[in-house]
């Protein structure tokens, strides 16, 4: 039987039980007087599923990296958040719960134990310490201004009922991975009181790609191979990791990071270049092909490539030259595709977009809302793959905590 309570008077109300959320409840000083609505049955789902479920947390180099945004006219703002609370304030923070972490050869960063619901048990228990009211399977419907703060109406399975709030903060992720709850249904809050959300985007997600001559590939791994984007404006990006042919494009370690750099332009046009020996220079690779056809003269060209790279690779690669040998080596080096789209939200890590930082002020409280603020994915700024997103869940929820601390 669902029915209404008499409204409860809160001070502040957190928005969301993810990284942000977590982070944000245990810097308040004030906590006990908090409330932390989740609308899924526990804190820190997707939490405790990064890094492959061994929570890369941050990363070693996220204070001196760029962060990107669809709006990208805030970047003096996006250094000071990151910098006054940093990998190492992050790193310290865990140290406190009893959390020891340790870094990777890439600068990633992960808990000793390598699981990341250790990660989320250890906010869990400090959050409980500090006296936050935490309640799970919970949906805020509503937020509306009203006097000395806000009217937030809240259902769950047994009744819904009303909190008045001094202060809320919007920490409710964006639109990415649905299955941890984050539906992009907290941007209609963000919007009812004003604010505005950029175009959005899955980002750190697998590409589709035209697959006319990579239908024979799928499974096939390049491992350490090389990836460069090239964009519309003339751009690239190149990074090296592995990459898996598909049967709708490109997956795998390479591809998750670059496509960070494409989300939002895939749609103007966006190509491929894999380089499947980085380490091998175009010459020595048509060297070794002419070698083998003077070895071997009876030998079918589409074996040419065995010892040099995959079988199946190499007969796509010679399939594609027309058994032409410099052009075989030239495609080694850069086997082009174009780009046509990505698998989405459902299955991305991270939103680009979201809420203009042109609508928060330097703490990111609302310029429209006094006392409404924000933190993590909900807002426009996105980070490469490796830990860098989830610092900006630390970092930004920081910012707020240091708002709310002072008054």
């Amino acid at each position: 039987m669902r029915y209404n309570i008499v409204m409860e008077k809160i001070k502040t109300v957190i928005i969301g039980g993810g990284a942000s959320g977590l982070f944000l409840a245990t810097a308040l000083k004030t906590a006990g007087k908090t409330i932390l609505f989740e609308r899924n049955d526990r804190v820190g789902k997707k939490l405790s599923s990064t890094g492959n479920g061994q929570g890369n947390i941050t990363n070693a180099l996220a204070s001196q990296t760029d962060y990107f945004s669809v709006r990208p006219t805030h970047a003096a703002l996006l250094v000071e958040i990151i910098r006054a609370a940093d990998e190492n304030a992050l790193h310290n923070d865990f140290k406190k719960m009893g959390v020891l972490l340790s870094t990777d050869e890439r600068g990633r960063v992960y808990p000793a134990s390598r699981q990341a619901s250790s990660l989320t048990d250890a906010l869990r228990f400090s959050v409980t310490q500090k006296g936050v009211d935490v309640r799970l399977s919970t949906r805020v419907l509503s937020v509306k201004q009203a006097e000395n703060g806000f009217l937030l109406t809240v259902e769950n399975a047994e009744k819904t009922y009303t909190v008045h709030a001094e202060k809320v903060v919007l920490c409710a992720g964006g639109k990415a991975a649905k299955n941890f709850g984050t539906d992009g249904s907290a941007y209609a809050l963000a919007q009812s009181l004003g604010h505005s959300i950029t175009p959005v985007y899955p980002s750190l997600v697998q590409l589709k790609t035209e697959v006319a001559h990579t239908k024979t590939l799928k499974g096939i791994r390049v491992n350490d191979g090389g990836l460069t984007a090239r964009l519309p404006n003339g751009e690239k990006v190149s990074l090296r990791g592995d990459i898996i042919f598909t049967d709708y494009g490109v997956s795998g370690d390479a591809v998750f990071r670059i496509s960070a750099y494409i989300a939002d332009k895939i749609n103007a046009g966006v190509d491929l270049e894999i380089d499947l020996l980085p380490d091998v220079t175009e010459e020595e690779i048509a060297h070794a092909l002419q070698c083998k056809k003077s070895a071997f003269p009876d030998l079918p060209d589409g074996e040419l490539l065995f010892g040099i790279v995959n079988n199946q690779v190499g007969r796509a690669v010679m399939k594609r030259a027309g058994g032409d040998i410099r052009r075989a080596a030239k495609l080694c080096k850069a086997f082009t595709l174009p780009v046509t789209g990505s698998l989405g939200f459902d299955y991305a890590q991270v939103t680009k977009g979201g809420v203009p930082l042109s609508e928060v002020t330097e703490f990111l409280e609302s310029r429209f809302a006094r006392g409404l603020y924000f933190a993590g994915e909900i807002l426009d700024v996105d980070g490469p793959c490796g830990g860098f997103n989830l610092q900006w869940a630390y970092s930004s929820a920081m910012r707020v905590a240091d708002a709310l601390n002072r008054g």
